[in-house]
């Protein structure tokens, strides 16, 4: 890949010189001169085939969230990256549950994600396994989600992010 300088002859340009060369505008402002890639005898196998359509829906989703959400273009900013760009991230990445504590009548859950934690929602079972108390969590301080709880037994926790993901941790 080689770099167009300004006030040569390519500058500004983009697209398709001839048969074999292509020129592209980056994020940052660059143009830069490129073989055209050959996909012409291209076989995808069955997990590349499932990951395109995956990433179609991702692409769905960030075509709509990034003007939705105004957290994608703030984090976006100060970036070569846009709004479409973080929210297809964020449609990839399932946020993480790291802990669960249970203290002085309050259930505390700590979740993060490479965006947003959008909620977190709490379930207390029995020893069957069946709902005995459910609800949902208060954000707290830095990734900590608070619930006060009144029945005893396991803990479910399970947060979301905001294209949807989820992630859930059981405890004793």
């Amino acid at each position: 890949m080689a770099k167009v300088r300004k006030g040569s002859i390519l500058s500004g340009m983009s697209g398709s010189l001839g048969k074999d060369l292509m020129l592209r505008h980056l994020r940052d402002g660059q143009t830069v001169a490129q073989t055209k890639p050959d996909f012409s005898d291209r076989k995808l196998s069955r997990e590349q085939k499932e990951h395109h359509s995956r990433f179609k829906e991702a692409a769905a989703y960030a075509k709509v969230a990034a003007q939705r959400e105004p957290l994608y273009a703030e984090l976006a900013a100060g970036t070569i990256k846009n709004a479409y760009n973080i929210a297809l991230g964020d449609w990839f990445h399932a946020p993480l549950i790291q802990r669960i504590e249970r203290k002085n009548g309050r259930i505390r859950v700590s979740a993060r994600d490479n965006v947003r934690v959008a909620r977190v929602q709490v379930t207390i079972l029995d020893q069957e396994g069946k709902v005995v108390e459910k609800g949902e969590g208060i954000r707290g301080k830095g990734d900590w989600w608070e619930y006060r709880f009144n029945a005893q037994g396991k803990i479910l926790a399970e947060a979301w992010d905001l294209a949807g993901n989820k992630a859930s941790l059981v405890v004793e």
